[in-house]
């Protein structure tokens, strides 16, 4: 006999432990599939390698869903100021959350620290079941409803399957879900770090010809970085020693925090841009990066996520309040219409600037000097860019909005 659910969530990252905390406390019996056990022990004063960078929109959903708190308990760093600077010239552009009214623009918060705070809000919730390890092996059709079979035997039937598995998903693979996009041929290096100076609460950001390279700020005087460049020195970078890796960093970084002293851990990874031809199947809804990927260089990724799981399960209720089949697809396309808009959007936004600070033509880099300098002396283009960043305009969801 098979587990009967009304959803089945594949991948307990982030953005699907939100989703499945969105439908905590409903009528409707949730799921979830993760095939990796949680890492919820490390060692005191580690710090986890993969950071994000949380809107206001995002923080509002956490809030909503009883999550927010546990992260503060744990590690947030809010940041108010972001200085962005243009290394093959004299652009700057100087954003202060002062100037929208707000305390902060964002806050930077440690990736497991998010998915723990989530999981055990979720374990809270009678009508949510973590079933992890596991695995799904194979899924049919079968009289309304999708079966699935578990790598342990298991069968479970569910009237919604929700893709939230990453940017390889197995599920929209299996759903025949085409996607379009292109690499960059660049990877992210990421390093959390420690800096001479305060980095005062503030992110920065310094385009270079091979890629931006951001400090990020966290407790103390640590930092995380992001330093996008050419998979060739990337590697070289990943390969140096310690003392060599600290002297690259902060000349790259032209010293704005005096000297990098220390470095914890390193890691990469490919960037590309990739989007899903559709977001929802009979029976079948993608979010987060199954969904969509895109170049970190604003660190909006991971909130589109979050906007996804918010923006489907307002979508799962009230088709389910009224009576109608939450898996029908004509049902799921007011949540494909109302997602898909945003994140290209977005995307297209964020592929423009990078395209922008990799050119290396020399009426490009006027123009684009020119911009940064007029837009640093325009409050309401500078207002507008802040609120879109902030997650504050756009169709949002209710828990965001």
């Amino acid at each position: 006999m098979a587990d009967q659910y009304d959803v089945v969530i594949v991948g307990g990252g982030m953005v699907g432990l939100t989703l499945a905390c969105t439908l905590g406390g409903s009528a409707l019996k949730v799921a979830v599939l993760e095939s990796s056990p949680m890492d919820t022990d490390w060692p005191d004063g580690s710090i986890g390698l993969r950071v994000s960078a949380i809107t206001h929109a995002s923080r509002k959903v956490f809030k909503a869903v009883g999550a927010w708190q546990g992260m503060v308990e744990r590690r947030v760093t809010s940041y108010g100021e972001m200085h962005v600077w243009d290394a093959c010239g004299n652009g700057a552009v100087h954003f202060d959350s002062a100037e929208v009214g707000q305390p902060s623009l964002g806050y930077i918060v440690e990736n497991r620290i998010i998915q723990l705070s989530l999981l055990q809000r979720l374990q809270q919730f009678d009508n949510v079941e973590l079933l992890c390890p596991a695995r799904w092996q194979q899924w049919h059709d079968e009289q309304g409803c999708l079966c699935l079979t578990l790598e342990d035997g298991r069968a479970l039937r569910t009237r919604l399957l929700v893709g939230g598995d990453g940017a390889r998903s197995p599920v929209r693979e299996r759903a025949g879900i085409q996607t379009k996009g292109w690499g960059y041929d660049q990877h992210a290096l990421m390093a959390i770090v420690q800096t001479e100076h305060s980095h005062l609460h503030t992110c920065w950001q310094r385009f270079l010809p091979n890629g931006p390279l951001a400090f990020l700020p966290m407790h103390g005087h640590y930092a995380c970085v992001v330093w996008s460049t050419t998979p060739e020195q990337a590697a070289e970078l990943m390969a140096m020693d310690a003392p060599d890796f600290l002297s690259n960093l902060s000349e790259a970084f032209e010293y704005k925090l005096g000297r990098v002293l220390e470095v914890q851990d390193r890691g990469k990874f490919p960037l590309r841009l990739q989007h899903s031809v559709d977001y929802a199947k009979e029976r079948i809804a993608l979010v987060g990066d199954a969904a969509h990927a895109i170049h970190p260089l604003a660190g909006q990724g991971v909130n589109l996520g979050i906007l996804d799981a918010a923006a489907l399960a307002e979508t799962v209720l009230s088709t389910h309040a009224s009576r109608r089949d939450i898996g029908a697809l004509h049902n799921l396309r007011r949540y494909e219409r109302w997602r898909k808009g945003q994140n290209v959007t977005m995307m297209l936004s964020m592929d423009g600037f990078k395209r922008l600070f990799s050119a290396q033509s020399e009426p490009v880099k006027i123009v684009r000097n020119i911009g940064l300098n007029a837009t640093n002396g325009l409050i309401p283009v500078k207002r507008f860019f802040m609120e879109y960043a902030m997650g504050d305009r756009g169709d949002l969801p209710k828990l965001a909005s």
